[in-house]
């Protein structure tokens, strides 16, 4: 029989397969009076879900990681855009732990445009050779500092098609600063993001351009930033890529995909990352009313 355990808030988190419960097992007596047990007819599919009940259930999605991650944030360390825009295009294949313990040095070499972009390139190499790529990233880092002291004044512009015209930045890295460093609402659509609205049947575009413009037609724009925190927030510490812990899954019973990862209660705990699970998270410096632990510099412990 499946069991159940409550969430947060009093929500209950499924442990068990749904729809697995005693009732799919009648007990057939033969004319010995010997009980048998006898399988239940097969279940008939369930019903295509509408999109007004698709909108509906991801909104309460919503709202429920906003109770679980009150405290959600952008797990890169920065102090203005332009520490958060560097940030961010060091994220690229690589860990947002690892940008937090490699930018300090970075930004105590170069801490305006104007000083990263005369930078000798095999130096900065050597700052951000654990972010891996780093050929590539400071060729980045060059060429969109130069753009920004030649073109904007040495600042940061607050508009998407301004930021897209750098070298190195994609709509991803442009919404990550539009909505954490000015406050323009925008949907940051990375491997976590996608992942989970797949699975949650948000949609089932690849392309993460089809992915924002999906997501962004079911919230309202005031929804954007957050959402996408509480998403990557959820990815990261829950429901992993290879094996989500479904069974230590707040909101389980909104997931049409339950059951892809580890059901059983004390098995899924032991799945859990970051604060979840009682280890520190990315950032060396998080917020304030953050739980967890900061994370360590780079080559302590």
């Amino acid at each position: 029989m499946s069991s159940s355990t409550p969430g947060k808030s009093g929500r209950t988190a499924r442990t068990g397969e749904p729809g697995t419960t005693g009732k799919n097992v009648k007990a057939a007596t033969t004319a010995k009076g010997a009980t048998t047990a006898k399988a239940a007819p097969p279940r008939k599919a369930p019903k295509a879900e509408s999109h007004l009940a698709m909108v509906r259930r991801a909104r309460r999605i919503n709202r429920e990681l906003a109770e679980i991650y009150p405290y959600a944030h952008p797990e890169l360390d920065f102090r203005n855009p332009f520490e958060l825009l560097v940030a961010t295009v060091l994220s690229a294949q690589t860990t947002d732990l690892r940008v937090n313990q490699t930018t300090p040095a970075l930004f105590a070499a170069y801490p305006t445009p104007e000083d990263m972009a005369a930078a000798v390139p095999e130096e900065m190499e050597e700052i951000i050779r654990p972010t891996g790529f780093f050929r590539a990233k400071t060729k980045s880092l060059l060429g969109l500092s130069a753009a920004l002291r030649d073109e904007f004044g040495g600042e940061v512009p607050g508009r998407l098609e301004d930021l897209v015209k750098l070298p190195g930045v994609g709509r991803k890295t442009a919404n990550v600063v539009l909505g954490n460093a000015f406050g323009v609402p925008g949907i940051t659509v990375d491997t976590h993001f996608g992942r989970l609205v797949r699975r949650w049947k948000w949609t089932d575009e690849e392309d993460p351009v089809k992915v924002e413009a999906v997501v962004a037609g079911i919230f309202p724009k005031s929804e954007w930033t957050m959402l996408s925190h509480r998403v990557v927030f959820h990815g990261r510490r829950i429901c992993h890529a290879r094996k989500p812990a479904c069974g230590a899954c707040p909101i389980a019973p909104l997931c049409p995909s339950y059951g892809e990862g580890e059901t059983d209660p004390e098995k899924a705990r032991k799945l859990l990352k970051y604060e979840m699970g009682g280890y520190p998270g990315q950032r060396l410096s998080p917020p304030a009313d953050y739980p967890g632990k900061p994370a360590p510099a780079l080559g302590a412990g």
